[in-house]
Order: structure tokens, then sequence, then C-alpha cells
């Protein structure tokens, strides 16, 4: 069965860590760029941060810039997200994607990233209190 599956969410005090991760089963993540997107209440689908499946170049928003990491571990099949220093507006629920159509300035550039082809995982919540 082809799928992404994500762990690592949950509830975290403002300026505390976690890592997200997301693990492919059924086809080989090496092939595929890879994208951690988030979509808080009441917003739009935002990309966080992609990683290229040809040299690990890697893009993040503004927002999150010294403060996430994405890195993938192609032995173990799986994504990760380290996310430090979480704020309030970090909170979203935040889902993995793995496309091989599909370049790092396609999936995290600034045009809307539609995904058709690309396979999503379905998320795990982050919530970081006020």
């Amino acid at each position: 069965q082809v799928q992404l599956v994500e762990s690592g969410g949950g509830l975290v005090q403002p300026g505390g860590s976690l890592r997200l991760s997301c693990t492919a089963s059924g086809f080989p993540l090496r092939y595929y760029t890879l994208g951690w997107f988030r979509q808080a209440p009441g917003k739009e689908r935002e990309p966080v941060s992609c990683i290229s499946s040809t040299d690990d170049s890697t893009y993040y928003i503004d927002s999150v810039k010294g403060r996430f990491t994405i890195s993938r571990d192609n032995a173990k099949n799986t994504v990760y997200l380290q996310m430090n220093s979480l704020k309030p507006e970090d909170t979203a629920v935040y889902s993995c994607a793995a496309d091989s159509l599909s370049s790092l300035q396609t999936m995290c550039g600034s045009s809307p990233y539609i995904g058709a082809s690309a396979f999503w995982g379905q998320g795990t919540q982050v919530t970081v209190p006020s």
C-alpha cells in the first residue's frame, strides 16, 4: 500500500521543540521532492519547507528560517521536520508531501502548489498555546 504517515505532533509550550516524521511505504522517497505544509484554521495551506531529491537543497518560508530544519533519511524512507523555538503562530495541521514530478521551486515556490501528482500524508496537529 502506497502511503505517507506523519507522526510527532502535539501540544508544546512556546519556545519548545517538536520533531515531525513522515515515513513512506510502498515507494522510495529518494526519488521524490519532499515538502512539509501547514494549514491553520481559517487560512490557506502554505509550504513550510521543502527538500530536493537531487542535491538535498532546501527551502524555508521566512517565518521559520533559523528555527526549523528539514532532513531526509533515505535508508529509513523518512523525512523529518525539526521545529525549535516554537511560537503560537506555528499552530496548524502539518502535512508532508512527496512529488516525483515537481521541483523544489515548484513545490515551495511563490505560486500555489496544488500537488495533484503528489502523495500526501494525513496530517498531524501541532499546537503552541499563546
